[in-house]
């Protein structure tokens, strides 16, 4: 069955263990850890580290993998999510360099999945983008290779604000994109983090990529996707997304979840999914993030 856990990037408030503590209360099986370097955040829910990779020892991967087991949740990813293909080549190096150390941290664990953004320069073209993912990715998919680490990158586009205009800070967007990817790099070790809010506001159909990419299916993220078409029959697709469309709470944006999940099921996938919570109204307090968690898992539990 599919296992139902959560982004823990959301719940910044908490340290590791009371994030454990908060989801195996709350009907929770998993957990996709954040493991941001240490630091101010970057962005809205960037910065978040529930596991310092950072010089991880055996000793205290497997204390925290202790007690996430006493408390019946396990880990299924760890999370960083920066722009490995940034223009600016010293922030690009700094980006890479804490994700080998993900990929490190995760053959520690035994958890063997980490999931991420392929990154995107957002001044160059698709095409340009591709060769020069090659050159950055083709050193990190080696190490990952030889340390028996998969890689499930999220199909965000990253193009939510006018700094990420006009080609958003990921390329793996659209079915189109992903195969030319997996083509370029046919590694086992790549594949996908599957989230179908983010083809709502681009109108793709986010139910027919899962026939098509069963196999690069490694992780699942539920969110949803209000998109106003009032609002888009203003501004046009030029706009910036977040003019005509909003992150919600699955269940209260445009999703057919019963459907998304059917689709799961008949390709026979079994793995993790996790929901991801970015609705800004449940961020006013700490309880409302909270209380988003727990209205989310009472939907879900419908078809997971």
């Amino acid at each position: 069955m599919i296992k139902l856990g959560l982004v823990s990037a959301i719940l910044g408030h908490k340290n590791f263990e009371e994030t454990i503590d908060f989801l195996a209360a709350n009907d929770l099986e998993t957990v996709e850890l954040a493991c941001w370097p240490a630091g101010k955040a970057e962005r809205r829910y960037a910065g978040v580290s529930h596991l310092d990779v950072d010089g991880l020892t055996k000793v205290k991967a497997d204390a925290a993998l202790a007690y996430a087991s006493a408390k019946g949740i396990e880990i299924s990813s760890l999370g960083y999510y920066p722009n490995f293909l940034d223009p600016d080549v010293s922030k690009r190096e700094v980006y890479v360099n804490h994700f080998y150390k993900l990929i490190d941290a995760s053959a520690l664990m035994g958890i063997n999945l980490v999931t991420t953004f392929i990154g995107r320069d957002q001044h160059k073209t698709v095409a340009e983008n591709l060769d020069l993912m090659e050159e950055v990715w083709t050193p990190i998919l080696a190490h990952a290779e030889a340390k028996n680490v998969r890689i499930g990158i999220e199909n965000c586009p990253m193009l939510f604000t006018a700094d990420e205009w006009p080609g958003g800070q990921n390329l793996m967007t659209t079915p189109s994109i992903w195969r030319q990817v997996f083509e370029r790099f046919p590694s086992p070790m790549l594949g996908l983090n599957y989230d179908p809010s983010h083809f709502v506001w681009q109108k793709i159909d986010y139910i027919k990529p899962i026939y098509e990419f069963k196999d690069k299916l490694f992780h699942v993220h539920y969110k949803d996707i209000k998109l106003y078409e009032d609002k888009l029959a203003d501004v046009g697709v030029m706009a910036t997304p977040l003019a005509y469309m909003s992150p919600k709470i699955p269940g209260l944006g445009d999703v057919d979840w019963g459907k998304f999940v059917s689709a799961l099921t008949d390709v026979g996938y079994t793995g993790y999914s996790a929901i991801e919570v970015e609705d800004k109204a449940f961020e006013k307090t700490e309880a409302d993030v909270e209380k988003s968690i727990q209205l989310s898992v009472k939907y879900l539990r419908n078809f997971v």
